[in-house]
């Protein structure tokens, strides 16, 4: 099922890819079996910051790295997966992927052991949520110095009081032109 890449061969970046997804798949049988019926057609997945990734579907359901022209394509963009070509394929890839979870921790722990893999995955989501403070905090300072070092956009309160007097010289221009309109 997880297959190394041929000694001859040159390793491509996505035979990690193919075999941390035959991990996957490899936990859940009723997967592998929707997979099998298209055999021999080749997937692309393409993400922002990777290069295009292809894989074969191999009779067992599982993958290999490599493959010819993709019969289906996957653009993975933030939040949206686009799907182009065979619309089979890509609509069971879409279904898989909604039902397929990997458990991080169940892995970790055969290697390593329970208590190992709950304090490294623990690790890891703490690490993740530092990442995504720092990743606000430095948008929050960037957004104040374009408000208040630079004056390259404005706050919010700024806005709301330039709003009101656009509202007040809007009706002031309206009553002169009533004036204007009762001296003509």
């Amino acid at each position: 099922m997880n297959r190394a890449p041929p000694p001859d061969s040159q390793a491509t970046f996505g035979w990690p890819f193919s075999f941390a997804l035959n991990r996957l798949l490899g936990a859940e049988p009723r997967a592998r079996e929707r997979l099998a019926p298209f055999a021999g057609e080749t997937l692309e997945l393409r993400a922002p910051l990777l290069p295009a990734l292809r894989f074969v579907i191999l009779p067992g359901g599982t993958l290999e790295a490599g493959g010819d022209e993709p019969s289906v394509v996957l653009n993975l963009r933030a939040g949206t997966v686009e799907v182009a070509g065979n619309p089979q394929l890509g609509a069971e890839l879409m279904a898989l992927a909604r039902g397929l979870r990997w458990d991080a921790e169940e892995e970790l722990s055969r290697l390593v052991g329970d208590v190992a893999a709950h304090r490294a995955m623990a690790l890891a989501r703490s690490f993740g949520a530092w990442q995504a403070d720092a990743a606000r905090r430095l948008l929050e300072t960037l957004a104040d110095y374009a408000v208040e070092e630079k004056r390259v956009l404005v706050s919010q309160t700024q806005f709301a009081h330039f709003a009101a007097d656009v509202v007040k010289l809007r009706e002031a221009l309206e009553r002169l032109e009533k004036r204007v309109g009762r001296l003509g």
